[in-house]
C-alpha cells in the first residue's frame, strides 16, 4: 500500500497526515485563526520528512474536500492539486463531515447515529447524519437549526451531535431524551482523511485533477459596498 499524504484545512485547524494503508506514521496540527499556504507547505515538508521519507515517494495525495471555510478549502484543495500534478500523484477527496464521524464511529452502539456539525452563519450548520458502520443517511447539507429540526431522527435513534456547530444547538435540542452532546471535542482532521483514503485509494476513487474543486456546499458570500450618496 503506497504512502498518502493527507490535508485538512477546513476550519481554523491546518491539519496535515502521513498514512501508509490505515497505519498512521506522523501527523501535525496547527490551532490558528487563519491557514495560511506558506503554513501548510511547511507542515507537508515536516511531516514528509520527519518519518524518513520524500516526496517523490508518496503513491496519492487526498484532501477534506468540505464543507468548510471557504478560503481554508480554497488552500488545502490548491496546494494538494499542485501537489498532484508537480509530483505526477493521483488525487483523493474526503468528505469532512465524514471524516469527523470516523473520529467517533467505533465508540457508540450500533443503533446509535452520529451527526457531525460545523458552524455556519447563525443558527446554520453544516451536518450530516451518519449510522455507525459510515453508511450514510443524511447527505451533506446546510441547514438552519430549531428545536424540530432532526425530530424525524430523533423519534427513532439516539443521535449523537459533535462538531463546533453543536454547541448552538445543544440548547434547542438537549429536550430530546435521544439527542446526546458528547464533551468530546471532535474537529475536522487530516488524521481521519487519511484512514477514509485509504480504503477509496483501494476502491479506486481517484479524482481528476485538473477539474476538481471543493466542495463549498454554499455560495460564498460577498458583502457589495454600498454607492455613496451623490
Amino acid at each position: 500500500m503506497p504512502l498518502i499524504l493527507s490535508i485538512d484545512t477546513s476550519t481554523t485547524v491546518c491539519s496535515v497526515a502521513l498514512h501508509q494503508k490505515e497505519t498512521l506514521l506522523g501527523s501535525y496540527e496547527l490551532f490558528t485563526e487563519r491557514t495560511s499556504s506558506a503554513m501548510l507547505t511547511t507542515l507537508i515538508s515536516d511531516v514528509v520528512r520527519h518519518t524518513g521519507h520524500e516526496l517523490a515517494q508518496l503513491g496519492a495525495i487526498a484532501v477534506a474536500k468540505g464543507p468548510g471555510s471557504y478560503t481554508g478549502l480554497r488552500i488545502g484543495v490548491s496546494t494538494a492539486k499542485g501537489l498532484c500534478f508537480a509530483l505526477e500523484k493521483p488525487l483523493l477527496a474526503v468528505n469532512t463531515l465524514a471524516a469527523m464521524a470516523e473520529q467517533i464511529r467505533a465508540v457508540f452502539p450500533a443503533n446509535y447515529l452520529l451527526c457531525p456539525m460545523l458552524d455556519a452563519r447563525r443558527m446554520e450548520v453544516y451536518c450530516a447524519i451518519a449510522d455507525t458502520t459510515g453508511r450514510e443517511l443524511l447527505p451533506t447539507t446546510a441547514k438552519i437549526v430549531d428545536e424540530h429540526s432532526f425530530d424525524e431522527w430523533l423519534a427513532e435513534h439516539p443521535v449523537v451531535f459533535f462538531g463546533d456547530g453543536a454547541a448552538k444547538c445543544r440548547a434547542l435540542l438537549s429536550q430530546h431524551a435521544n439527542a446526546i452532546f458528547p464533551d468530546l471535542d471532535i474537529r475536522p482532521s487530516a488524521r481521519t482523511v487519511g484512514q477514509l483514503a485509504a480504503q477509496a485509494f483501494a476502491d479506486n476513487q481517484f479524482e481528476d485533477v485538473a477539474t476538481f474543486e471543493p466542495f463549498y456546499l454554499k455560495d460564498f458570500m460577498v458583502t457589495k459596498p454600498k454607492k455613496a450618496v451623490v
